[in-house]
């Protein structure tokens, strides 16, 4: 078998752990289980940033501070972004940044 890079005795242990089949026979599904743990790091990535962004404007509007606005474009970009990717429905999306909004202007 080929080397499957650094991380995979980390995944292997978490998989063994949970009581999962740890490795596939065939040379794809390796490389497809492989894909699919990259993927769901940058997916947990993507949606963390987004719930931050989406705090740190809250934390602003509830202080008052000068600097809600630029929070506010900060958080639409993080949401457009995990929408784009399908970290969220579009509706959702949608309605996040309306509430987001309608809070600025209140």
């Amino acid at each position: 078998m080929k080397d499957v890079g650094n991380n995979w005795s980390v995944i292997l242990n978490i998989k063994i752990e949970r009581g999962v089949n740890p490795l596939p026979n065939i040379e794809s599904q390796i490389k497809r289980v492989r894909t699919n743990e990259k993927a769901t790091l940058a997916n947990n990535a993507k949606t963390s940033a987004m719930r931050t962004a989406i705090k740190k404007f809250n934390a602003a509007v509830a202080a008052g501070s000068e600097d809600a606005e630029t929070l506010l474009r900060a958080a639409h970009k993080a949401i457009d972004g995990a929408a784009s990717k399908g970290l969220i429905h579009a509706n959702k999306a949608s309605r996040d940044k309306s509430r987001l909004a309608a809070k600025l202007n209140k």
